[in-house]
């Protein structure tokens, strides 16, 4: 399945769709415990396989497939409108989050807000190499969440990318966590997520 749904109990009429990094897949652990966290504030949430991983289980993006894979989120953001009746946010981790953001800066209007897990600002040991030509068009209320020890952006590198996005922003910063951000040294992941969620639903409002 590319698709799995998280479905509320008291629905606000809010969506979410999430979606995942290079090297994995919507059922993340991540993306498992934040569906469950949205689904229990109300949100209606959907785990999205990209492109990329709906062909081939195990091989990582190229760059040539991209615009595919953005379309595949464009279409998935236009079926949660379809389903409920108020915003509707867009998620990713790493290279999801670099895709989501893309297809935000590309298309005002298209997103209500946007969470970027473990954005992966720049490749692990080349800084220079910045990924933020696109954020000063972001539009949407914006999230980081990043863990203090990720190779691909130190928090710094990431509270100074804030500064290019013109809209309101915040940043969860997870002491300790690396890439994956889920696995931070003594905190359960659980945890991690009802962090991340409390502040995203802070931050739009």
């Amino acid at each position: 399945m590319s698709e799995e749904l998280h479905l509320p109990r008291a629905p606000s009429g809010d969506g979410l769709v999430l979606t995942h990094g290079a090297g994995g897949n919507a059922r993340a652990p991540l993306l498992v415990a934040l569906g469950e966290a949205f689904a229990a504030r109300g949100l209606t949430v959907l785990r999205y396989d990209l492109p990329f991983r709906q062909a081939n289980r195990k091989a990582p993006p190229r760059p040539s497939g991209a615009g595919r894979d953005r379309e595949g989120l464009r279409t998935m953001m236009t079926a949660m409108r379809s389903r409920v009746g108020g915003r509707v946010f867009l998620g990713g981790q790493s290279y999801g989050g670099r895709q989501a953001s893309m297809l935000a800066a590309a298309e005002a209007g298209l997103v209500d807000g946007l969470l970027l897990l473990s954005y992966p600002l720049h490749p692990p040991g080349r800084p220079a190499e910045l990924r933020t030509s696109h954020l000063p068009k972001l539009a949407a209320p914006t999230m980081f969440a990043h863990g203090s020890r990720d190779p691909f952006g130190s928090l710094e590198e990431i509270e100074a990318a804030r500064t290019l996005i013109p809209s309101r922003t915040a940043l969860v910063a997870v002491p300790g966590a690396g890439h994956d951000l889920f696995r931070a040294p003594r905190r359960a992941g659980t945890d991690v997520a009802a962090e991340i969620v409390a502040a995203f639903l802070d931050l739009v409002g």
